[in-house]
């Protein structure tokens, strides 16, 4: 079976990922360069007074003042109290002074789309930020009340550990710590990998501020219509969970735009997905989502099975399901680390959250799985074979 052979380009033209050099920042006035010297120099005044441990009873005095006008700050008593504290800061220690940045992850340790943005996020703040991770495990935990629990917890150590700044990753912790705790709160929090849409958690808040996560629903399907022209009917495929029926949504308003009717199969067993599996030979193709929920997932089972059933094409926009599909335009982690961890130095720099625009990722990697394609008898072109990343 020969596909289509048209090139297609390897990804969007990547933008800086700090937020400053991608147009992001909405600052230019006196009042806002103010500001931001004003936040700095506050900023960094908060940490020594933690690291000498006079912060919890003067800090809540340099917060007032952070938040007043100039002129109260400038009193001259208080100014040369805080003057004098600055300075003695310059002396002390860097390593009593390091800022305290809390990692909020949805998942678990082992999840790949989560293990690559914290690997962007400590890739940026290795060295600038003391990390402490916190993992929420929502994902093998799909329970609303444990959600809820984490969510908790996660607010428990915020208030406990004190942190400058707290970094989530993904839908879970954005609805139940930042939504359900911190609205509106002195913390700043800088989100990622949230789906599609913050429209459901009110983002942003005066202290919210991320990156959204955007599939390239449209080019993988461009693609799909070259490479299968006359396409009607396809089916996808993924796990029953909160995040795949949004990307379920995503590609249901997406195909009506294309004409091609699309049936669905979200399951929660590896057998189920299997079953789902053999059903979608009957379709022009099938769109793989993620296994993540799939309980009782056999990799070699899976593996070996879809290799003796394939007739059709896959396509999948997540790259830990390419040993599963034959081809895939898939979203980059560790882009939404890198961004908020640019994000969260500027913020610990001074710049306020609700300063930095919040933005969608602009980039993606395209996969092929030659043993997948060349065991089903399809043939991808030369072109985009050559410009893809192999599955091993």
């Amino acid at each position: 079976m020969k596909l289509g052979s048209t090139e297609i380009v390897r990804s969007v033209a990547p933008a800086s990922s700090h937020p400053q050099l991608a147009g992001t920042m909405r600052l230019g006035s006196t009042a806002d360069i103010t500001t931001r010297w004003k936040n700095r120099v506050y900023s960094r005044l908060r940490l020594f007074l933690r690291a000498s441990r006079h912060y919890q009873g003067t800090v809540s005095s340099v917060d007032r003042c952070t938040r007043s006008s100039l002129v109260v700050c400038h009193h001259p008593t208080v100014f040369c109290v805080i003057t004098a504290l600055i300075l003695a800061a310059s002396f002390y220690p860097k390593s009593l002074l390091a800022q305290k940045c809390l990692f909020i992850s949805s998942y678990h340790p082992g999840y790949a789309w989560s293990d690559g943005v914290e690997r962007g996020l400590r890739s940026v703040l290795d060295g600038k930020c003391e990390v402490k991770p916190f993992y929420m495990d929502t994902k093998r935990n799909k329970e609303k009340e444990l959600k809820r629990a984490k969510g908790l917890e996660a607010k428990n150590l915020i208030e406990s550990w004190q942190p400058d700044i707290v970094i989530t990753a993904d839908d879970n912790a954005a609805r139940y710590v930042i939504q359900a705790h911190f609205k509106d709160h002195d913390i700043p929090f800088i989100f990622s990998g949230v789906n599609w849409t913050v429209d459901e958690y009110g983002f942003p808040y005066s202290n919210v501020t991320g990156m959204v996560e955007v599939a390239p629903i449209y080019p993988l399907l461009e693609k799909v219509q070259e490479l299968i022209p006359g396409a009607k009917k396809a089916i996808y495929i993924g796990a029953n969970t909160f995040t795949e029926n949004k990307n379920l949504a995503r590609f249901v308003i997406a195909l009506e735009k294309k004409d091609i009717e699309l049936d669905s199969s979200l399951v929660n067993t590896g057998n189920e997905w299997l079953n789902a599996y053999r059903k979608g030979q009957d379709y022009d193709f099938i769109i793989i989502g993620s296994k993540s929920g799939v309980k009782a997932w056999d990799h070699e089972q899976v593996a070996s099975t879809i290799k003796k059933i394939s007739r059709k094409l896959s396509v999948t926009n997540h790259n830990w399901m390419m040993p599963y599909t034959m081809l895939g335009f898939t979203k980059v982690p560790e882009e939404q680390g890198e961004w908020a961890a640019q994000a969260a130095l500027s913020v610990l720099d001074g710049i306020e959250p609700s300063q930095i625009a919040i933005v969608p990722n602009r980039k993606w990697d395209i996969w092929t799985n030659l043993s997948l394609s060349g065991s089903s008898n399809i043939s991808l072109p030369e072109g985009l074979v050559l410009k893809s990343k192999q599955v091993e």
